[in-house]
């Protein structure tokens, strides 16, 4: 019984993960804000290229409410926002790496 009670433990974990990160863009977006230190609304846009600008605003909002990055809006005309990582998503960035590093081996 207590394998079972592992097993379950370890779908709920897969599982919020998932429906945290699950967005279309949310996993390029933290690779291009962490890996590629690109921090700007329209960087990011012009770099993942197929996304529209309410996509990116909802995938970057939704990121910012579950605490992996941070928006500083520095309050300019036009305007000028940023978004960085937050330690929560300082500490996925190892994931992603590997993530990559497996996607560059098997997916070629």
């Amino acid at each position: 019984m207590k394998k079972t009670e592992q097993s379950i433990q370890r779908c709920v974990t897969i599982s919020t993960v998932q429906k945290i990160l699950g967005g279309k863009w949310k996993i390029e977006i933290l690779y291009y804000i962490g890996i590629q230190n690109i921090h700007r609304f329209g960087e990011l846009r012009r770099h993942i290229g197929d996304i529209t600008e309410s996509s990116l605003t909802k995938q970057l909002r939704e990121l910012e409410a579950d605490g992996f990055i941070n928006r500083y809006d520095f309050k300019e005309v036009p305007p000028h926002v940023e978004y960085t990582l937050t330690p929560l998503g300082e500490s996925f960035m190892s994931v992603l790496e590997v993530i990559k590093q497996w996607g560059d081996l098997n997916l070629k």
